[in-house]
């Protein structure tokens, strides 16, 4: 396997990572270096690990997984997504309040975000040793690439909530829905 290929196999596993960080982009006034951090850490950790998961005990678990990730991953980012559906649509607060029990860098939702954009780096993992590449300088290509696109689709996140303007997670909540619906259906259609 080339050096290109990884790259384009690394830009397409963070391709979801990217989006669900510009739908965090989206929730907050303005970015800060700890938001950068956290989606380059959990994005780009997760997605760096799962394919040396799957690289490692692929051939137990890697079936079962490929045969289940996209459901998983649709469940998971449909949930939180319409739970931000919810939560705007059932808020009878006034709209200039500031609600501070609702942080979209919450480290539980990073790390079941991260997780859940990440399962389909673990199958990723599984064919690496199959292509001839290296495992583990592998990994750190796609995690360093899911970081870098993690922290632009953040900041175009913001961009795009700045220029919406209020009840942007209805546009977050909408977008992690259908990234889950477009994992699922990818699957379903290959």
């Amino acid at each position: 396997m080339t050096w290109f290929s990884l790259l384009l196999i690394a830009l397409g596993l963070a391709a979801d990572a990217t989006a669900v960080s510009a739908a965090r982009g989206l929730a907050v006034p303005a970015i800060t270096a700890r938001h950068c951090a956290l989606v380059a850490v959990f994005f780009g950790g997760s997605q760096g690990v799962m394919p040396l998961v799957g690289g490692l005990v692929g051939g137990l678990i890697g079936p079962f997984v490929a045969a289940v990730d996209h459901w998983i991953a649709f469940i998971v980012l449909g949930a939180i997504g319409g739970k931000m559906l919810w939560e705007v649509w059932s808020d009878d607060d006034d709209d200039d309040a500031v609600d501070a029990t609702k942080d979209p860098f919450d480290l539980r939702l990073m790390a079941v975000l991260a997780v859940a954009t990440s399962i389909d780096a673990l199958a990723v993992g599984v064919t690496l040793p199959m292509l001839g590449a290296p495992l583990v300088s592998s990994c750190l290509v796609i995690a360093l690439v899911t970081a870098l696109a993690s922290i632009v689709g953040l900041f175009a996140g913001r961009w795009a909530g700045a220029a919406v303007g209020r009840r942007v997670d209805v546009l977050g909540g909408l977008a992690l829905i259908g990234i889950g619906t477009k994992i699922l259906v990818e699957h379903l259609t290959a």
